[in-house]
């Protein structure tokens, strides 16, 4: 029997909240009944998002961060449980993806991939664990499908995910006695700014392209935000150094 997504009385923290997966996942968890905690570097898109869900009777405490910076990593958590007095799920939603050839990459773009993608959650973490052990919390980290098999042109991407999942994992190994969760998941491709903004480098090989791209076509954003939001609740209880795909088939085989 399926469980219920419940977070009434919970806080959530989600990173990427200003569109695409993390808006997603905000007003899954709003729907849930959480608080929430919303970052993202779009200073413009999040205060619209967090307006909306306050409109909608969601208590939101909203702020601009670059996951680059440990520092601010650590700001964000403590000013949301500065806020509202407690912590019980971090969702780090947030990424990019820059397609280059691996030869061509400037090493200021494959540190930003990393940094975003890897340090960001990795800080977060750190700043949250010490909450989350005392709430019982979880973390829930978005990889990709990306983490799984190799992917032209993505090599920074698929270096970031590909540690994320592993660190999920570690953590979930080191906490094994501890009150604390740590799963992820793993989309395929799905529509979101990340992809429409997508640029692939000159003289592309689509060959290779649709090899990674999926015969079933893309991944509903609605469907993965879902698993987060119950991988962040009690509902996810029996979840735990789980990494679950969700990439209509592009890992299979």
């Amino acid at each position: 029997m399926a469980q219920t997504i419940d977070m009434q009385g919970k806080v959530a923290l989600v990173t990427g909240a200003a569109s695409g997966l993390g808006l997603a996942t905000a007003q899954r968890l709003a729907e849930a009944g959480a608080t929430l905690g919303l970052l993202d570097i779009d200073a413009d898109g999040l205060e619209s998002v967090a307006a909306a869900l306050r409109e909608r009777g969601t208590s939101v405490r909203s702020e601009v961060v670059d996951l680059a910076d440990p520092a601010q990593c650590a700001a964000a958590v403590a000013g949301t449980v500065e806020a509202f007095g407690r912590l019980d799920a971090l969702c780090n939603v947030a990424g990019i993806i820059i397609m280059c050839n691996a030869h061509e990459m400037p090493p200021e773009q494959w540190q930003r991939v990393i940094a975003v993608n890897l340090n960001g959650p990795f800080y977060l973490m750190q700043a949250a664990i010490p909450h989350l052990l005392v709430s019982d919390g979880a973390v829930v980290n978005v990889s990709s499908s990306a983490a799984f098999i190799g992917e032209a042109y993505a090599g920074a991407y698929c270096a970031s995910k590909a540690g994320l999942t592993n660190l999920t994992k570690a953590l979930a190994m080191e906490y094994m006695h501890q009150p604390i969760r740590f799963n992820a998941v793993a989309p395929g491709g799905m529509l979101t700014n990340i992809a429409n903004n997508m640029q692939m480098p000159e003289g592309v090989d689509y060959d290779l392209v649709k090899r990674y791209t999926g015969m079933r076509g893309l991944v509903e954003v609605s469907e993965v935000a879902e698993m987060v939001a119950m991988l962040a609740s009690d509902a996810g209880r029996g979840f735990h150094g789980a990494c679950i795909n969700i990439d209509k088939g592009i890992t299979a085989g």
